[in-house]
């Protein structure tokens, strides 16, 4: 008798993800012991040597829970059982910017790539599913997200991989009773404090009584398209940016010419490029600073200098736009 439907989806997930990685690297599976990332870790523990890999486990204690660094202990145990060596159980301290959960990711994120690069691993793979996709998506779009944001999650960045984001949360909880393993249920993720845990518990239900059922992977499929989309406008815009920049000794210029005629998503793509590479703060660097620098072009009226974050001015002379800090 084959494995079950829900086993036999996520190991065929984690296998296209692996593909082409080189004989005996080492993959390690991000696994918190909830039921998405332990069925990934058990599907790694299973695929990974048949594809001539070897493969491991990390799991994160962030301190912010009673019990926690039992449960990381017993997450760290429990991954020889599932053909898991190495394991490690890491433990991180959380601080206070940007909030509870952007600051808990920060420091998760931190703490797996030094481990991973100390290990020498190839990849690590992240427990992310279609729902948590969706989710990503319905929260992004509440905050008036462009095309790039709206794309979600990537199945692959730079170090990581997120092989499940085409399978469902039902099927990584099926994939554990079918491998008799008991996943921890997080009690962040039922909390109303959370606007990822009101999305999942009241908006999502909500909108599938309303529109009927494939609402989450409508979502996850939109974000699909999205990065397509979003895909194909950077690559035009660096083709423009190359043509029209001038790095200086004060910052960057772009030639007015070479941008006013773009496309409107792509022009603005160019002027985020120069505005980042001029020294404006990547994190605050938001649509509203971009627009006003967009209207120097589409616009011009004499006006004056336009600040962006990290202490970037913007202006308009002569045709040419200034990105300079010597502006401000």
């Amino acid at each position: 008798m084959g494995p079950h439907p829900a086993v036999a989806e996520i190991r065929r997930a984690v296998r296209l993800s692996l593909a082409g990685l080189p004989s005996g690297a080492l993959v390690l599976a991000a696994c918190s012991g909830g039921a998405d990332s332990l069925a990934l870790a058990a599907c790694l523990g299973f695929a990974a040597p048949r594809m001539g890999l070897r493969a491991g486990l990390l799991t994160v204690d962030h301190g912010l829970q009673e019990g926690s660094a039992r449960r990381a202990r017993e997450v760290a145990e429990l991954a020889a059982s599932l053909g898991l060596e190495p394991a490690e159980a890491l433990t991180v301290t959380v601080g206070r910017a940007g909030g509870p959960e952007a600051a808990a990711r920060e420091a998760r994120y931190e703490a797996l790539t030094r481990a991973a690069d100390r290990l020498g691993a190839a990849t690590v793979l992240l427990g992310h599913t279609r729902d948590d996709q969706a989710e990503t998506v319905l929260l992004r779009l509440s905050r008036g997200s462009g095309t790039r944001s709206l794309a979600g999650m990537p199945a692959a960045a730079g170090l990581y991989r997120r092989p499940l984001l085409g399978v469902g949360r039902r099927a990584t909880r099926a994939a554990c009773d079918a491998l008799g393993l008991s996943p921890w249920e997080d009690p962040h993720n039922a909390d109303a404090a959370y606007a990822r845990a009101r999305v999942r518990h009241d908006v999502l239900p909500v909108l599938e009584r309303a529109l009927g059922p494939g609402v989450t992977e409508a979502l996850a499929r939109t974000a699909s398209l999205c990065r397509d989309d979003a895909d194909a406008l950077d690559a035009w815009a660096e083709e423009a940016y190359a043509a029209c920049a001038r790095v200086t000794g004060a910052g960057v210029e772009l030639d007015v010419g070479g941008v006013e005629d773009l496309p409107g998503a792509v022009r603005r793509r160019v002027i985020q490029r120069a505005g980042l590479a001029a020294g404006a703060t990547a994190s605050a660097l938001a649509a509203v600073h971009i627009a006003e620098v967009d209207r120097l072009v589409t616009q011009w009226r004499g006006q004056r200098v336009v600040e962006l974050p990290g202490g970037v001015g913007v202006v308009r002379r002569y045709g040419t736009l200034v990105f300079a800090s010597t502006l401000l």
